[in-house]
């Protein structure tokens, strides 16, 4: 009988331990989902490393952990640098240009939050030229404002080095982004290139264009969509009107909010969805951006609609 009492408490210690480790790691899931998904660009890449880093937790000595948050960060961290070098490699067999995976950012303060920069879909893509190093140490300073301190101690590094990282991240995109505007000039800007595209204004469409517009459209290879970025005002107008006929006919518009942006799904006459957002700057619209790989829009597909 005193054996079972023993095992009984024990089972007992043991399922309050992983109640207790299940309750930490929801408690910072959604800082952990923004590390990873900002470092990764994808959301069911970023759910699939939270998986293993629950897995970890869930195997590890816990009592030998000072600050479960801080621990939980690094191992995000250090998973999310490994798996970006191997989604690099994957993504050289990509056919056609590679876009991020958009994400609803109106629930989730961590996602959303007012240092929302490193979430923009189109800074996504600037920080893909980053190095894996320099790519976390600039999402971990500039979304959650961690001390250079810890930035050092969950990329291993020194402090001084670290400070270059995020020097070095910050100068890479600045030279590639020009000056942004407002949330509401951007909606403003989608909704205007929306119409003059709907009613094949070329004029107009050049005019909202700024110096070197990128339309980049992310298919996959799949039949029908661009496989290259089409760079200039001119060609990019051109581009849209080559479009218009098979875009808008039967089309139907959802407007939506995903990385703290404004951006519209399209329902095809086809049966295919679309994702369409914009980058804007003072000099007007600097990326049109277009995802249209299924997979990728699952999570927007199921978003409410704004209002127009």
């Amino acid at each position: 009988m005193l054996g079972d009492c023993s095992g009984t408490d024990h089972d007992e210690q043991v399922t309050t331990d992983l109640d207790d480790a299940t309750a930490v790691f929801l408690g910072v899931r959604p800082r952990l989902f923004g590390i990873a998904y900002r470092m990764l660009g994808s959301a069911s890449e970023a759910e699939d490393l939270l998986q293993e880093v629950w897995l970890r937790w869930q195997a590890y000595d816990r009592s030998q952990v000072v600050n479960p948050a801080a621990f939980l960060a690094t191992t995000t961290t250090r998973l999310a640098i490994n798996e970006l070098q191997s989604a690099r490699a994957r993504r050289e067999t990509y056919v056609g240009p590679w876009l991020p995976e958009p994400v609803d950012t109106s629930a989730d303060p961590y996602l959303g939050a007012e240092r929302g920069e490193a979430l923009e879909y189109a800074t996504l893509l600037l920080m893909e030229k980053l190095k894996p190093a320099e790519r976390a140490a600039y999402v971990l300073r500039e979304a959650f404002d961690y001390p250079y301190g810890q930035i050092a101690e969950i990329l291993d590094a020194t402090e001084p080095a670290v400070r270059q990282l995020v020097s070095r991240a910050r100068k890479h995109l600045a030279d590639e982004r020009r000056t942004p505007v407002a949330a509401a000039e951007q909606k403003k800007l989608l909704a205007t290139f929306l119409q003059a595209s709907r009613t094949g204004d070329m004029a107009a469409l050049e005019r909202l264009l700024a110096p070197g517009v990128l339309s980049v459209s992310d298919g996959n290879g799949a039949l029908g969509i661009a496989r290259r970025v089409v760079e200039g005002p001119l060609p990019v107008a051109k581009f849209f009107m080559a479009l218009s006929a098979w875009m808008w006919e039967g089309a139907s518009t959802r407007w939506l909010e995903t990385n703290g942006q404004t951006a519209v799904l399209l329902s095809l006459a086809n049966g295919n969805e679309a994702f369409l957002t914009i980058g804007v700057t003072a000099d007007g619209i600097d990326r049109v951006l277009w995802q249209m790989v299924p997979e990728k829009l699952s999570q927007v597909l199921e978003l409410p609609g704004l209002e127009e």
